[in-house]
Order: C-alpha cells, then sequence, then structure tokens
C-alpha cells in the first residue's frame, strides 16, 4: 500500500477516536418507525425537523431524539437540544388553568 494512503488511513482512525474533532452541521436521514412508514429527519443550523405529526405539534419526536442519541458525541450543542414546543405547550397549560381558577 502507498505510504501516503497509509498515514490517511492512520490519521482517520485517530480522527475517529477523538469525536469533539468533528461536528454534523447539516443532516438529512430517514428514520422507519413502527409502522413501516418512513419519516425525514434533518438538522440544519442547530434546529431539528421530521415529517412526522407528532414533532410538528410538540418540537420533538422519537424519530428526532433517536438520531441525537445516535449522534450526539459529533452534534454541536445547539443540535443536542430539541427545539422544544414542550416548554411552549407547558406554559400555556400552565396560563390555561390558572384562568379556570378565577
Amino acid at each position: 500500500m502507498h505510504s501516503d494512503l497509509i498515514g490517511k488511513i492512520e490519521k482517520a482512525r485517530r480522527y475517529a477516536q477523538e469525536p469533539e474533532r468533528l461536528e454534523i452541521n447539516e443532516l438529512k436521514m430517514s428514520v422507519r418507525g413502527d409502522n413501516d412508514t418512513t419519516h425525514n429527519v434533518t438538522l440544519n443550523d442547530g434546529h431539528w425537523d421530521c415529517t412526522c405529526s407528532f414533532f410538528h405539534t410538540w418540537g420533538t419526536c422519537a424519530h428526532v431524539m433517536a438520531v441525537q442519541r445516535l449522534l450526539t458525541p459529533v452534534l454541536t450543542p445547539k443540535a443536542r437540544e430539541a427545539d422544544l414546543a414542550i416548554d411552549y405547550q407547558r406554559e400555556l397549560y400552565k396560563e390555561e388553568e390558572a384562568a379556570s381558577l378565577v
């Protein structure tokens, strides 16, 4: 094997053992759900999206969370977190609950 190629292979092994060197900024992948449906998960500039209906209500879903768990070592800190609409939904629920007590 050519010595230049051997050096590149060794460097690649070292890089792979140091995931902090890598950072995923954009990503598009398909995730097969339980019902044999395929959902497209994308990451762009730290923001997630998924084609499933749950994501569009809550800002995260099982598909995004699975990808996050799998890729955590190479995700930016922003991408490790979901763009949670859950906090918004929680605040909305608290406001509705408080209004019903009045």
